[in-house]
């Protein structure tokens, strides 16, 4: 009688069972100005030194007990300047800080951080850099330390002596905006968020941008989308896209705007438009499209 052919299950099945697994990677660590005892928050508060009341040092002292441990401060290059572009990302770096007197954004990210006075110009100019004029509430594993100082500078006492925010709620004044100039004025309490390993797009450098353009008008213009780029850009990169590289191919004079997107590892059609006027009518015929389930043939 023939013997019944192995399966594919109960030939792997021995060897898995004895074969050593190997641990999963290491996530990681995102290094925040909020999890390294070595902050710029915390040198910031040592030389301005707050009167902390008994309320703060008794919250600094509960949140210690529930706060999370921090992830281990990592090792950064040296920098330079953002250009020329990396082949690859670096490791996200992300710092919050909290500005403790009147300075120039670029001057106080340089001091703060180390950083070139030129990097932070870089940076501002790729929108890797936000501000809110009231700090949001730290994440969950940032240090006691940091925790104290967020809770000093957005006591009540302290924001009904800042003229900025008369007039808006909490949660209003922390709301966030793209830094534009190196030299725009911080008041004491202002919070930043500093992309300092922006999101990197090198296919944008290795494109004929002239050559994917398909069509252009007095309104818009149509470009064949490459893959591994960005329409509009990232949260912290909108230089290295597809609307400021056509911009620069075909010369214009005000830069193209999006009216819609597709992902960045995709390749296709976008529509980018010349004025706003014409951006309200692309999204008046996409709404038609999408509600009546129908396709519009449509010239402008």
């Amino acid at each position: 009688m023939p013997k019944p052919a192995a399966t594919l299950a109960s030939l792997l099945l021995p060897q898995l069972r004895h074969r050593p697994f190997p641990p999963p990677p290491p996530l990681l660590p995102r290094a925040l100005s909020f999890s390294s005892t070595s902050s710029p928050l915390v040198a910031a508060r040592r030389r301005f030194r707050f009167s902390p009341t008994t309320h703060l040092a008794v919250t600094a002292a509960a949140v210690s007990n529930v706060a999370v441990e921090a992830p281990a401060p990592t090792a950064y290059p040296a920098y330079d300047r953002i250009l020329p572009c990396p082949a690859q990302d670096d490791p996200p770096r992300i710092e919050h800080l909290v500005a403790r007197e009147d300075e120039a954004a670029g001057d106080f990210i340089s001091r703060s951080l180390g950083l070139p006075p030129l990097y932070v110009a870089d940076l501002i100019k790729f929108g890797a850099v936000y501000y809110a004029l009231v700090a949001p509430q730290p994440p969950p594993y940032a240090a006691p330390e940091h925790v104290r100082i967020f809770r000093e500078v957005t006591e009540p006492s302290v924001l009904r002596r800042r003229a900025s925010i008369k007039g808006k709620t909490v949660r209003e004044a922390q709301k966030t905006f793209r830094v534009t100039d190196p030299g725009q004025h911080l008041e004491a309490g202002t919070y930043l968020r500093v992309h300092v390993h922006p999101k990197r797009f090198p296919r944008c450098y290795q494109i004929d941008w002239k050559s994917r353009v398909i069509a252009v008008t007095d309104n818009y213009v149509v470009l064949n989308k490459p893959a591994a780029t960005s329409v509009g850009g990232a949260t912290d990169n909108i230089e290295e896209s597809c609307v400021v590289f056509t911009s620069r191919a075909l010369g214009v004079d005000s830069p193209l705007m999006t009216t819609h997107q597709i992902d960045n590892c995709s390749e296709g059609c976008v529509v980018l438009s010349k004025t706003k006027e014409f951006c309200s009518v692309f999204h008046g015929l996409i709404r038609i499209i999408l509600e009546d389930g129908i396709f519009v043939k449509w010239r402008y």
